[in-house]
């Protein structure tokens, strides 16, 4: 059976690298913890990172999280459908929002549990995607401060997330700058710019990030070590927290070029075949996953000499060329993973989950 395994020691090297980080850089920061889907066993790691703050974006998951530690701060960090208001309020201290109904939801909801709940509001800083449009800003914050029950602790942003808009110093400044202008205008305290994400962190590690930003929300970096500027790695991070193994359930040496009329197959492809491959055989592995599991392009062989040829709906199989390392039917072989491939594995029934100590 195929399984992700998160190493342990791999997810506590990241963390280090950047609670040292945003620590010398006067940051506030959390984990957006949406990747591991509710896991019990992997979001118990991440709170024991000591982080004291998790971000996700289903209710569900900070339901698990408040029952692992109900002293974790705990952020949901998309707005809020109306029919979930009641589970905010009572699993999430703080929520992302951008509708004032909602907002008038929670403050009824926040006044029926007898509680304050406390509010970001997302501005659209160019990927619209959630936000609130600028020029509406200054209404909408005198109106959300006019609702009981309701504590705006922050103003924030998301950008990269829909259409690719990278962050920069100048839309970072003018968020800052928002703050200030709300701060002044209605002689409010806003403690927090969340305008961090993955994103960002190459901003902060160029010296490049406006001082009032003082707010991460990071999942990505932690778990893949990613540089989204570069779509590397960032220097001095793993890449490794979390890996992909597969069991070989076939291994035999094949023709590279498929024999017989070529139609379209299941997911709706034809086959591409280079003329240099008639004639000429390799080992081919499958493997126990296809893409109910995960789409070939989030998968990184670890072994360099293994490259992927398609899946199906349940197989994946892999080119070994002349099968150099001797693999045999029974063999694991290991996946790095990339973000989306990973969320994909872990919404999954089908994969295990297990936690080690060492890769």
């Amino acid at each position: 059976m195929a399984y992700v395994k998160l190493y342990r020691e791999e997810l506590q090297h990241n963390f280090n690298y950047l609670n040292k980080l945003f620590k010398e850089n006067g940051i506030k920061w959390g984990i957006t913890t949406k990747l591991f889907c509710g896991n019990r066993d992997f979001l118990t790691e991440v709170i024991n990172l000591g982080i004291g703050e998790v971000h996700d974006s289903r209710i569900s998951n900070l339901r698990v999280i408040k029952e692992i530690d109900p002293d974790t701060l705990t952020i949901y960090i998309k707005p809020p459908p109306k029919d979930i208001v009641r589970d905010v309020v009572k699993y999430a201290d703080i929520s992302l929002n951008t509708e004032l109904a909602t907002l008038h939801e929670l403050s009824d909801e926040a006044k029926r549990q007898k509680t304050t709940h406390k509010v970001i509001i997302m501005i659209e800083m160019g990927d619209l995607r959630e936000g609130v449009m600028r020029e509406d800003l200054i209404n909408f914050y005198e109106k959300v401060f006019r609702l009981p029950g309701i504590e705006v602790v922050g103003l924030g942003t998301n950008l990269n997330c829909l259409h690719g808009v990278m962050p920069d110093g100048d839309k970072l400044i003018q968020l800052a700058l928002y703050k200030q202008i709300i701060e002044l205008r209605f002689k409010k305290k806003i403690p927090l710019v969340s305008g961090g994400t993955t994103v960002t962190i190459p901003l902060l590690l160029r010296n490049q990030l406006p001082i009032g930003v003082n707010h991460f929300r990071v999942g990505e970096a932690l778990f893949f070590g990613k540089n989204l500027f570069t779509d590397g790695v960032i220097e001095g991070m793993s890449d490794r927290v979390l890996e992909l193994y597969t069991q070989i359930i076939e291994l035999s040496e094949k023709p590279m070029v498929p024999m017989g009329e070529l139609g379209v197959n299941p997911q709706g492809q034809t086959s591409k075949i280079s003329e240099n491959d008639y004639g000429k055989t390799s080992y081919r592995a499958i493997i126990d996953i296809g893409v109910l599991d995960i789409q070939p392009n989030y998968l990184m062989p670890v072994d360099d000499d293994i490259t992927i040829t398609d899946a199906s709906s349940d197989m994946l199989v892999l080119d070994v060329g002349a099968n150099p390392k001797g693999y045999k039917v029974g063999d694991m072989i290991r996946f790095k993973l990339k973000y989306m491939g990973a969320l994909g594995l872990m919404s999954s029934d089908y994969i295990e989950k297990r936690v080690s100590d060492k890769s």
